[in-house]
């Protein structure tokens, strides 16, 4: 019979499930680096299927936790190594080594022994991939930076955990304030693009014309909110937001667009929805919001909706 008990239990459970963690980052970022040098794919759910049977079969006889070893896998592919045979002998040489040939090595210096690591693995330092991630993503190439110095000067486990911490910043970031912006026609077209990319767009008088690139839900309802708001300006008559980029909605965003329309009412001001995809416009049926913005609230495009609205104003007395 099992006991699970003791006064080392939850550091044993807590130890276990951040090293199975960064031990599965590990051998999967090595996995992926020698995958792109060799142009082959790496599938992740099989490496983590492969690490944790290897590393259950290894608790049985008290082995060390096992992932993916940058420097051996550097040495290997520096040694011409094609095959995955080549692990089979390699794994043999360490068990000699470590069994048989330990006492050789006692007295070599540590400098010796890292010279030797550092020559198989500086080869792997893509100094253009760093430049291309400056010149791109700064966050990107700031989680390059932290990973690499962590991991040189602290270790591979909490390098790598800098690195992933970086990355979820960033993703909660740009989930929390996404992308948005007012849009303008290309004239002689129907077509509508962004004013600051394309400057030959021109806004349409009495019209603002919005896009949100992402989701619409709990944790960015209130920031678009208040971000349509702030974009609003007196001469304009209609707020139409062109959903053709909101891949999806939540309730908290469907209460936004209610609050929304309710704020912009009080300033006399009309909000329709143009283009909404086909989950967007499910969702909003089902919440009855449709209801509420009528048949002249929900347009194809958003060239339809300037038309059609422009109409009705001109046919009004």
């Amino acid at each position: 019979m099992l006991y699970f008990n003791g006064p080392y239990l939850a550091l044993a459970i807590k130890t276990g499930l951040v090293t199975g963690i960064l031990s599965l980052t590990e051998g999967i970022a090595v996995g992926r680096t020698f995958a792109s040098l060799r142009n082959y794919q790496v599938d992740g759910n099989k490496e983590m299927m492969a690490i944790g049977l290897m590393n259950i079969a290894g608790s049985c006889s008290s082995c060390y936790v096992t992932t993916g070893s940058f420097s051996r896998s550097a040495v290997n592919y520096n040694a011409g190594a094609q095959t995955a045979v080549s692990n089979i002998i390699m794994a043999s040489a360490v068990l000699v080594t470590l069994l048989f040939l330990m006492p050789l090595f006692y007295y070599t210096p540590n400098v010796v022994l890292a010279a030797i690591i550092i020559t198989a693995v500086i080869g792997l330092i893509d100094y253009r991939a760093a430049y291309k991630l400056w010149k791109v993503d700064k966050l990107d190439f700031t989680a390059c930076l932290c990973s690499f110095f962590g991991v040189l000067f602290i270790s591979v486990p909490l390098g790598l955990a800098i690195a992933v911490a970086i990355s979820v910043f960033k993703i909660l970031l740009h989930v929390s304030r996404p992308n948005t912006m007012v849009l303008g026609n290309i004239p002689g077209t129907p077509i509508f693009h962004n004013l600051n990319q394309y400057k030959e767009a021109l806004r349409i008088p009495s019209f603002i014309i919005l896009a949100v690139e992402s989701p619409i839900y709990f944790a960015n309802a209130t920031y678009l909110q208040e971000r349509i708001l702030r974009w609003v300006r007196e001469e304009e008559e209609c707020v139409i937001a062109n959903n053709g980029t909101v891949t999806g909605i939540d309730t908290s965003g469907i209460d936004t667009l209610c609050e929304l329309r309710r704020r912009l009412e009080q300033k006399s001001l009309q909000l329709v929805l143009a283009n909404p995809i086909g989950n967007v416009m499910e969702k909003l049926h089902e919440s009855n919001i449709l209801e509420s913005f009528g048949m002249k609230g929900v347009y194809l495009s958003v060239g339809e909706a300037v038309a059609d609205i422009s109409s009705s104003w001109k046919a009004q007395p």
